[in-house]
């Protein structure tokens, strides 16, 4: 149940975090319009609430959407690559050379997860946790605030190494299955998540052809 959790884990985030920003920016967009047109009693009710928040939550939503889709890109095979030296070398180097690069990646993700914890829990994670404990926390700072919703900034920055740590272990993932199975992730751009090869082949089939580029008009 928790692996089945987490295969999907970064798709359920980025669809909630998508979809969050695009409704707030969409309500905070009505809401600026809608204050400029003289209507009575609907105006005043605009008036009277307040979006100078939604740009400082819709680019925070925004900066945690890319932090968890690179770990994303990393479990679908999406990021950008320059692989024709490693396709020009033998069986055993290639291997190799894919395996050094894995490697790398896990190392760096483990480093800025690491260094981000230790940020985050210096920025006042660890006052939180303090209070959340019942321990004395007189002695220690309590953390800087977001300037419009006056949220901790150590919440805001955990994106950091919870998505560096998530990304290390999708690292992990991808090398596992390239030693057992010799195989990478590739991305289909042609595949529809939801749409059986089927329905895919039926859908296609019964496109119109498009006349070729420089044909007779």
């Amino acid at each position: 149940m928790f692996i089945k959790i987490l295969d999907h884990l970064e798709e359920w985030i980025i669809t909630f975090l998508m979809g969050g920003a695009t409704l707030i920016i969409f309500l905070s967009v009505v809401h600026r319009y809608g204050t400029g047109m003289p209507i009575p009693g609907v105006q005043d009710f605009l008036l009277s609430l307040h979006f100078e928040w939604a740009q400082e939550l819709a680019i925070i939503m925004f900066v945690w959407m890319a932090k968890f889709g690179a770990a994303y890109g990393v479990r679908k095979g999406v990021h950008v690559g320059v692989d024709v030296l490693v396709n020009r070398m033998p069986p055993e180097w290639r291997r190799f050379t894919v395996l050094l690069a894995l490697v790398c990646g896990m190392l760096f993700t483990g480093i800025i997860g690491t260094l981000g914890l230790t940020f985050v829990w210096e920025n006042g994670m660890h006052h939180a946790v303090y209070t959340l404990l019942g321990r004395d926390t007189s002695d220690v700072p309590e953390g800087p605030t977001t300037p419009d919703l006056e949220w901790p900034t150590w919440l805001v920055y955990s994106a950091v190494p919870w998505a560096s740590y998530l990304m290390c272990f999708r690292f992990m993932q991808v090398s596992w299955t390239f030693l057992r199975h010799g195989e990478l992730p590739r991305h289909d751009e042609s595949h529809v998540d939801g749409l059986s090869d089927d329905d895919h082949d039926e859908l296609f089939a019964a496109a119109p052809s498009q006349p070729a580029h420089g044909g007779a008009r």
